[in-house]
């Protein structure tokens, strides 16, 4: 399949007609050709006719971003250069999405397509009707990257920007632009970004990475549709427990096999639950204003109301779905296939007993979480199919009962459910390994090697980040050095005790519209001098997916989230704000809650490991690089003394992090 609706030599292109060119790309359309879409077209053909004809080279419209689920408008390969023009034609004004815009397509084809890596990129924003201002023109320095900042020019403009760009390139290379076209294209989306694109009907390979060094998510997602098509032949019942390194793609395989079994007229539908609310709730949103966004484009008037029903249909909160199966305690649930996110992070026997009694008034509930929910789906006579997404060392929260309660529940009460595991959920951090050897019936026990995802989709730039993290936090200094020094040049990871610093590093760091923002763990409540406040509730949709000129996006570096609110997904640069409620010693990890007036400590070690697993999820959220902020206290005040924090400081400057 082509990614592209046009494409020709330049030369070729000149001598080919409009009418021509139009029907070309008319026919690769997949929408109704509106008119005003028809106009642009033949705007753009008539500029670049007008211009193009002193250069060789190739000229590709409508090219292909799936990741973003998005076309450029022309890419034009000229000598040792990329062009990336976004027209909008009819403008006058270049506004900061627009510049943002042109400049994500540029960056995408940079960091994800295999011959575009080492050759410089230029991006150009043509607003046709603007008015002539050198600043427009301007042509600033390319970054180390070989990515140049957005150009803006206008109609008039637009040839002398070509000459410009050229002047900067390599003379000795020409890149040959039917080779270029078929540079494999290995993205890694965010989790918003996937969700978006595979709800609009791109398959999981479409938007994941497929080389060698990583496991394609479309094994482990064909894996997964094996094991459903052969249960519903069978008439049998089935779980399945996927694994992975934190930011490895279980989600993205969660969401890529609902959209699969999307269809109720299949008779094999699939639903998504999670128990992380904020995660659910931006999921929906973000699929909502991305298919209204698509509706009104395409010319079509639909209700933003009557999307976000059918989003929630596909996106469902694991709270939700356990309710509705309580209305009817003998009715199946409509759904044959359920997707369980964050599978270890289903509550224990008492934390659910204890919640059924006072928020349901079911007073003898008997069941765990997991035990109850494998009881719904077992509610269907033919067959059924469990895919549990399964993160280690992700337990944040008081009754959260790890994976090893799903296969006790099996123990229990369902020994003719088929259990499919990753051949890592013996693991250590998956807490699995003595319930795995006590499942009662062998014979229906499958280890499947395509269950477990080994290496982060993240941390684009640096694989073994979520490695250097657990090293980090594991105390194991010269390992930790070790693999730093192997990511620190593509993924920076810096030092500093000063916040403003923090905030100023992101702004330089960040472009087009990468997000950045500040995390900090919820017992962090002595960064209040610092205007943090954990205490003060933040909306996770607004946090997440407003713009730069909103005061409640994570842009503007005033609300922090915690790891209640970051789990499960992603910033670009991140700013990791390190409190007394975690310091480092020579014994260990030394924990802490703040209550009342002092520093009170942690004896638990069930809420240690919560907390250790709270900075997990902080240290792992940022794809393209973070700044840890370790403050210098306040000796005037007895909350904040230098003690709290140095130690931590120290140990993160002798694990070998650079200071900013």
């Amino acid at each position: 399949m082509l990614r592209y609706f046009y494409s020709n030599s330049i030369q070729n292109f000149l001598l080919e007609t409009e009418e021509s060119i139009l029907g070309k790309l008319a026919y690769n359309n997949d929408f109704s050709l509106e008119l005003t879409q028809k106009s642009a077209w033949l705007k753009e053909i008539e500029i670049l006719k007008h211009i193009l004809f002193k250069y060789p080279g190739t000229i590709f419209f409508e090219y292909s971003i799936p990741r973003m689920g998005r076309r450029i408008d022309v890419v034009l390969i000229i000598r040792s250069v990329i062009f990336v023009l976004e027209f909008k034609v009819g403008e006058k004004e270049f506004t900061a999405n627009a510049v943002d815009q042109v400049w994500d397509y540029a960056l995408d084809l940079k960091n994800f397509h295999e011959t575009s890596h080492d050759h410089l990129i230029a991006p150009v924003l043509i607003a046709t009707e603007a008015k002539y201002s050198e600043q427009y023109t301007l042509i600033e320095k390319s970054y180390q990257d070989l990515t140049l900042s957005p150009i803006k020019t206008n109609t008039q403009n637009l040839q002398s920007v070509i000459e410009g760009v050229l002047t900067f390139s390599d003379e000795n290379t020409v890149i040959d632009g039917t080779n270029w076209s078929k540079g494999r294209y290995a993205p890694t989306p965010n989790i918003l970004e996937a969700a978006m694109a595979l709800y609009n009907n791109h398959s999981v390979a479409d938007i994941s990475r497929s080389d060698a060094s990583a496991k394609n998510l479309s094994d482990t997602s064909s894996a997964i549709e094996k094991i459903i098509v052969e249960t519903k032949n069978k008439h049998a019942k089935s779980i399945c427990f996927v694994t992975g390194v934190p930011g490895a793609g279980k989600t993205l395989v969660g969401l890529d096999i609902a959209t699969k079994f999307l269809k109720s007229e299949s008779e094999t539908t699939s639903v998504f639950l999670s128990g992380n609310g904020p995660l659910v709730a931006i999921l929906r949103e973000a699929l909502t204003r991305d298919r209204w966004k698509r509706e009104k484009a395409n010319g079509r008037k639909t209700k933003k109301g009557q999307i976000f029903s059918e989003v929630k249909a596909f996106v469902q909160n694991v709270h939700n779905f356990r309710d509705e199966c309580l209305i009817d305690m003998e009715r199946p649930p409509f759904d044959h296939i359920a997707i369980f996110d964050e599978a270890q992070r289903a509550w224990d026997l008492l934390q659910t007993k204890n919640f059924m009694s006072r928020k349901k008034n079911h007073k003898d509930f008997a069941y765990s979480e997991p035990e109850y929910l494998i009881s719904c789906l077992d509610r269907h006579k033919d067959w059924a199919v469990i895919v549990c997404l399964v993160g280690g060392g992700q337990e944040i929260n008081t009754g959260e009962a790890g994976i090893a309660e799903w296969i006790e529940g099996l123990n229990r009460s369902f020994l003719d459910w088929n259990i499919h595991v990753s051949s890592k959920l013996t693991d250590s951090e998956y807490a699995a390994g003595e319930a795995l050897q006590l499942i009662k019936n062998k014979d229906r026990l499958f280890t499947n090697n395509d269950l477990h995802l080994s290496v982060s989709m993240r941390s684009f730039r640096a694989e073994k980040v979520s490695l250097f993290v657990k090293l980090l936090l594991d105390l194991d200094i010269e390992s930790a050095n070790q693999v730093y020094n192997e990511i620190k040049e593509k993924y920076p990871i810096v030092l500093t005790r000063d916040l403003p610093k923090a905030k100023e590093w992101l702004k330089t760091k960040a472009r087009g519209s990468e997000r950045y923002g500040i995390v900090v763990s919820s017992q962090a409540q002595r960064l209040k001098p610092y205007a943090i406040d954990v205490k003060s509730p933040i909306d996770p949709i607004h946090w997440f997916l407003d713009e730069k000129d909103d005061i409640r996006s994570s842009f503007y570096l005033e609300d922090v989230a915690t790891e209640f609110q970051v789990q499960g997904l992603e910033l670009d640069w991140a700013c990791i704000t390190w409190d007394g409620d975690l310091r480092y010693s020579p014994d260990g990890w030394q924990h802490y809650s703040f209550s009342g007036n002092k520093w009170q400590n942690i004896r638990k070690e069930e809420r240690k490991m919560y907390q250790k697993n709270a900075y997990r999820v902080l240290l792992t959220r940022a794809r393209q690089g973070m700044i840890i902020v370790v403050p210098k206290g306040d000796p005037e005040d007895k909350t904040r003394k230098a003690e709290y924090y140095n130690s931590t400081y120290d140990y993160l400057k002798r694990v070998g992090i650079i200071e900013l």
